[in-house]
């Protein structure tokens, strides 16, 4: 039977990190130093935030969950370079946190963990580099290469920024509660900025529709997305990238998603 407290966990994306050699592998993967700020989303009952707090110049740590406050005070009280924060991490305007983190470091809530991945490449481009635990799922979606079945909007936005690897797999039976999936360690290194507003429109749009060409994927977008004649420009625009006409989106590189916003711009 599933106790209250366990089910609650669960509608959170709460599985909490029991195992220390696991930590272990995360501190290595991270390789803090002194000079690193770092964000750490899904603070839990801080198990992972004293190991960073014990490393980094500054550590801040999101958390949703209200009940959860006192242990992870407790957790970090003896430390003066944490800065707690309760709030919903997508809401949060992470762009205001002072100082402004260089490295994310987190046990994601498995509900929100490709948004926050996203919105950190995009609102904080003084994070250079993530090293988060996923669902393997998502992991994968992120890492995957143009072709395959995983990928999709998720990769494109990630891969046009970062170097993205499946670091490790990891065992569901290193949380408690035990999850009903698996989870992949995953790491990215900043490349450049994120994705503007006009080329995560193309990516949002040319996936929208996944059976259909991505010319055809645009053209159903709302009126007036990608200017007039969308599918014939895109069709044209394809052609010049050496890609057939009706070419379906998963088969451009984050690389030539790029060029296509610029062609159709």
């Amino acid at each position: 039977m599933v106790s209250a407290r366990s089910a609650r966990q669960r509608e959170l994306g709460q599985n909490f990190l029991v195992d220390r050699n696991i930590l272990d592998v995360i501190e290595r993967l991270a390789g803090l130093s002194g000079d690193d700020i770092v964000l750490e989303v899904g603070g839990g009952p801080g198990v992972l935030s004293e190991r960073l707090a014990a490393t980094a110049r500054y550590v801040h740590v999101v958390e949703f969950d209200e009940r959860l406050r006192d242990r992870l005070e407790v957790a970090v009280d003896r430390f003066d370079n944490v800065a707690l924060h309760f709030a919903d991490a997508v809401s949060l305007d992470v762009a205001t946190l002072t100082p402004a983190p260089t490295k994310m470091v987190a046990n994601l809530p498995y509900g929100v963990a490709a948004t926050v991945i996203l919105k950190t490449i995009e609102e904080l481009p003084s994070v250079t580099e993530w090293v988060v635990m996923v669902q393997r799922e998502v992991g994968e979606r992120f890492a995957a290469a143009a072709g395959t079945g995983a990928y999709g909007v998720p990769s494109v936005l990630a891969q046009l920024a970062c170097e993205v690897k499946v670091l490790r797999p990891i065992s569901r039976q290193v949380f408690r509660p035990v999850p009903n999936v698996d989870s992949v360690l995953l790491g990215l290194r900043r490349l450049g900025p994120g994705a503007d507003a006009g080329v995560g429109a193309l990516v949002h749009a040319a996936f929208a529709h996944r059976r259909k060409a991505l010319a055809g994927s645009l053209a159903l977008a709302p009126s007036g997305s990608f200017g007039p004649d969308v599918r014939e420009r895109a069709r044209a625009a394809l052609l010049e990238l050496s890609h057939p006409a009706d070419e379906r989106a998963e088969r451009l590189t984050p690389g030539e998603f790029a060029q296509l916003a610029a062609l159709l711009a």
